[in-house]
């Protein structure tokens, strides 16, 4: 085990995932977490608050969540890599202040370290009925992305990569959870920093009065600046113009929507990242992500040893869904099995993007546990539940 100057460690460890995460943020830049504690996210913070005096950042423990996340929006405006964890309750509590981060375009990273719902619910035990709350949690019409680890590993490199994709594309970015994560211990490895790819801030460097906040080039994305350096901008959760003043009518609210909409629906095909496996040729795909897709190896590999023709596919982004996957797969095989630790969320996606050209199975359940794997056997080879 060791550490580069700066205090970010390298080499191999054994951590849970939420240290993990921790570990992965501050690999990835970020310096500035915001937070209040609620299980089972509450070790992200921990970690975070031990390791930030050895690398130079702030941890501040907020009165509440909606001062949490309104305080990592201020931050990255500041200059910061920025990101706040909760879980449950509190994600709800962020969900207006979440709005507000994509209105003004901000790049944070917010952790989901998901339980059992609703209200207190199961506050210890697993669940991943947050993720159509991921989408359509706040009010409005948006674009997010969200990706879903089931190791501490991916915890870990996940981080990294949700800071990148906040980064690329100036919307905050989540990272979907769960208790079994959070809370597994498995060996991880860190890499060397140089080995890390980061993607940097898009910061405007001409000249200061020329500086529009929200002036846009081809790719959509406007260019940040610091407060304090010397710019003159206004930034707000009103429908704005370029210069981010607030402009009440329907041209501008149709202007500045459908950009925030296309700048994520036109990249849908470098977002989205997939695991498949076994795909060609098979006759039924099991869909999960999160701890679901580990619980659901032990299924699949015994319906292939059985005979059948079953491919996998795991979903790491789940934000944007990958809608074009699976319309191609609907043509191709017999049915899709679905497996999440909700009652049904991700499955009405998957529904319908299959569009009736293959059967969609559900193998719901409804948390505190992982799914009995004989369950999910029983969907592929095509019995009842």
């Amino acid at each position: 085990m060791t550490a580069d100057p700066k205090g970010v460690l390298t080499g191999a460890h054994y951590l849970d995932g939420d240290h993990a995460a921790a570990e992965g943020a501050l690999a990835a830049g970020c310096r500035f977490l915001a937070g209040y504690p609620i299980t089972p996210s509450t070790e992200v913070a921990e970690r975070f608050a031990a390791r930030i005096p050895k690398v130079g950042g702030c941890f501040i423990q907020m009165e509440d969540e909606l001062g949490s996340m309104a305080a990592i929006l201020g931050a990255a405006w500041a200059g910061a890599k920025s990101m706040t964890v909760t879980s449950g309750p509190g994600f709800s509590l962020m969900m207006e202040n979440l709005g507000l981060g994509i209105m003004m375009e901000v790049p944070t990273v917010l952790i989901n370290v998901q339980r059992g719902g609703p209200s207190t619910g199961l506050p210890t035990l697993p669940g991943q009925a947050d993720i159509m709350q991921a989408r359509w949690g706040s009010h409005g019409d948006y674009e997010i992305i969200a990706v879903a680890p089931s190791s501490p590993q991916e915890a870990f490199d996940y981080m990294i990569m949700a800071f990148n994709f906040s980064e690329k594309y100036r919307v905050p970015t989540l990272v979907m959870m769960d208790e079994c994560v959070g809370h597994m211990t498995e060996k991880i490895v860190i890499p060397e920093p140089e080995e890390i790819e980061i993607v940097p801030r898009k910061y405007y460097d001409g000249p200061k009065e020329d500086y529009l906040p929200y002036n846009v080039d081809t790719d959509m994305i406007p260019w940040m600046v610091k407060a304090g350096d010397g710019y003159r901008f206004h930034t707000t959760g009103l429908t704005h113009d370029e210069r981010g003043y607030p402009v009440m009518n329907a041209e501008c609210q149709d202007k500045l929507v459908n950009r925030l909409l296309d700048k994520i629906r036109s990249r849908v095909d470098e977002i989205v990242v997939l695991e498949e496996d076994q795909i060609e040729g098979a006759d039924t795909v099991v869909i999960s992500y999160g701890i679901s897709s580990r619980v659901a190896i032990p299924a699949i590999e015994q319906a292939r040893a059985d005979g059948m023709k079953v491919g996998s596919l795991r979903m790491v982004t789940v934000w944007p869904f990958p809608e074009n996957r699976i319309r191609d797969l609907a043509q191709k095989i017999g049915k899709f099995v679905v497996v999440e630790l909700n009652c049904g969320q991700m499955y009405y996606e998957v529904e319908r993007a299959a569009a009736g050209n293959a059967e969609t199975l559900l193998v719901p359940h409804a948390g505190g546990w992982v799914h009995d794997s004989e369950d999910i056997y029983q969907a592929i080879k095509g019995g009842e539940r």
